[in-house]
């Protein structure tokens, strides 16, 4: 495998993180309306990408196996703390 294939296929494996902190980060300032302001847009998506990458690659350390819906299950629960946690949801 050369190395643009190495490249397609770790781009393909962050996908996921990827949007689903793009969503996080979008959307969350809808539902979180009126609460107390926390960490900024960008500091937020970064946040979360880190969780949701992690999250990714403990799911293919544990089962052996990328795209297993086990660890999509944990990469939007994790999202969601790490998104709450840094938007200070326990202050409002």
């Amino acid at each position: 495998m050369g190395p643009l294939d190495s490249l397609n296929h770790l781009l393909n494996f962050l996908a996921p993180a990827f949007w689903m902190a793009v969503a996080m980060a979008v959307l969350g300032r809808l539902v979180l309306r009126g609460r107390a302001a926390g960490l900024g847009r960008g500091m937020q998506w970064l946040l979360d990408f880190g969780v949701c990458a992690l999250v990714l690659l403990a799911g293919l350390w544990l089962t052996g196996r990328d795209g297993k819906m086990a660890t999509y299950a944990v990469l939007v629960l994790a999202c969601a703390t790490s998104h709450g946690l840094g938007q200070r949801i326990w202050r409002a």
